[in-house]
């Protein structure tokens, strides 16, 4: 299993503009094989930053993500936002439990 989580800052005012644009990327790939979360939220404690998750069962299922063709769109969209920087980073995951 794989996590992908991080952080994307948009120009101050720009944040909800991108938040728009990746709704029918996010929507393609919640249908994907093996992509079990995907979303991009709001952080309610900063005005300009996006909050990125996503929860993959393997490393085939996220080349086959990087590879379609709602991606490739994204990247085009993506290129003309507004985006100060983005942290992004994979999580390998062996095990996993529940909280008390």
């Amino acid at each position: 299993m794989l996590i992908v989580a991080g952080s994307i800052i948009a120009e101050p005012g720009e944040r909800d503009t991108f938040l728009g644009a990746v709704q029918s990327m996010v929507s393609a790939t919640l249908e994907e094989p093996g992509c079990q979360e995907y979303a991009f939220s709001p952080d309610p404690n900063d005005d300009n930053r996006v909050m990125l998750f996503e929860l993959w069962d393997d490393q085939h299922a996220l080349d086959g993500h990087f590879a379609s063709a709602h991606m490739a769109q994204w990247q085009e969209v993506r290129g003309t936002l507004k985006v100060v920087s983005a942290d992004i980073k994979k999580y390998i995951i062996s095990e996993v439990g529940t909280l008390p």
